[in-house]
């Protein structure tokens, strides 16, 4: 996840979702799915709504035909979704136009923002100070969350000869520093999630993030745990928790409590949801159901061929 420049400002049209839903009708059988495009111009493709789903716009923005901000807006809007995550606070005005939140935001530490974390004391000041700046804007503009890394394991965040930071220290040092942060994210209604990453891919750099030291679901829940905090929870990466763990339904349940936001990806690759990919989405939709979460899931894939395509038949794999 990262900050992207915008292209150009392609409008998406009913034309536009009328050719793409098509296209996904005859290759993929969503029966149905252009039918219920030409009834409206909002909710087109999601008719249960039991999942709140969000679209990550550094996935579009970067990949296939680059979506800008207008336009991953309408296309949300056209697709049901509401939200798009992931957005860089000066575009909260776009959304708000298009009646769309950000439901989850970056802590505003520079790019890559996983990289400098919690994990080390060194960097404490830095990461609090741009997190509660963020908070202040998550919180004026009405959306609900923001995301929170243990960082790089390596006392230099940018130098793996540096030495690294055992798992129990960089634990301590999280739970510290969020706890910090609880205080203040709880008086402004904001909800800090701590993301865990996976370290196996390393193909590409938004693939896997080997040295991330939170690359294990149970570590990252034990973090949160131990601060406490109604405002403190996990952002549940359906991806990287594959990659790295698997049994994705079973720790759903498991975390059931603590999950504030979550993410999916098609495995391998963070490609599209289809039948390249070996995670069963419906599967851990409906577990999410079955334990009443309520917040959202973000489409964090990086899209392979016809972005339109890939992302009405994520929208409707999700929609159970």
């Amino acid at each position: 996840m990262t900050r992207h420049a915008r292209s150009g400002r392609n409008k998406v049209t009913r034309r536009d979702i009328l050719k793409h839903a098509a296209t996904v009708t005859a290759a993929t059988g969503l029966v149905g799915c252009a039918a219920s495009v030409r009834q409206s111009a909002v909710g087109t493709v999601i008719t249960r709504g039991r999942i709140n789903q969000s679209i990550a716009f550094w996935c579009f923005n970067s990949a296939g035909e680059k979506w800008d901000i207008e336009k991953t807006c309408q296309v949300a809007r056209s697709l049901g979704c509401r939200s798009v995550e992931l957005v860089d606070p000066k575009d909260f005005p776009t959304l708000k136009k298009y009646g769309l939140v950000s439901a989850i935001t970056l802590n505003g530490m520079p790019d890559p923002p996983f990289l400098k974390g919690l994990n080390n004391l060194k960097y404490h000041d830095e990461v609090i100070a741009a997190t509660k700046k963020t908070i202040d804007v998550v919180a004026d503009a009405g959306f609900p969350n923001v995301i929170a890394f243990t960082g790089y394991k390596w006392r230099n965040a940018e130098d793996p000869k540096s030495g690294e930071i055992p798992l129990d220290e960089g634990a301590r040092n999280c739970v510290e520093g969020l706890k910090k942060l609880a205080p203040y994210a709880e008086k402004k209604g904001v909800t800090l999630c701590v993301e865990q990453l996976n370290t196996r891919d390393d193909t590409h750099p938004m693939k896997g993030h080997p040295g991330y030291q939170g690359d294990h679901m149970d570590y990252v829940a034990d973090i949160v745990k131990k601060v406490g905090s109604p405002n403190v929870k996990l952002l549940f990466d359906i991806y990287h928790v594959q990659v790295m763990d698997g049994d994705v339904v079973r720790r759903i349940r498991q975390y059931a409590d603590l999950i504030g936001h979550v993410h999916v990806a098609g495995n391998p690759g963070r490609g599209n949801l289809d039948d390249n990919q070996e995670i069963n989405f419906p599967a851990c939709m409906k577990a999410l159901v079955a334990v009443g979460y309520k917040g959202y899931v973000g489409h964090e894939f990086i899209p392979t061929g016809d972005p339109m395509a890939a992302l009405i038949h994520a929208v409707k794999l999700c929609d159970v």
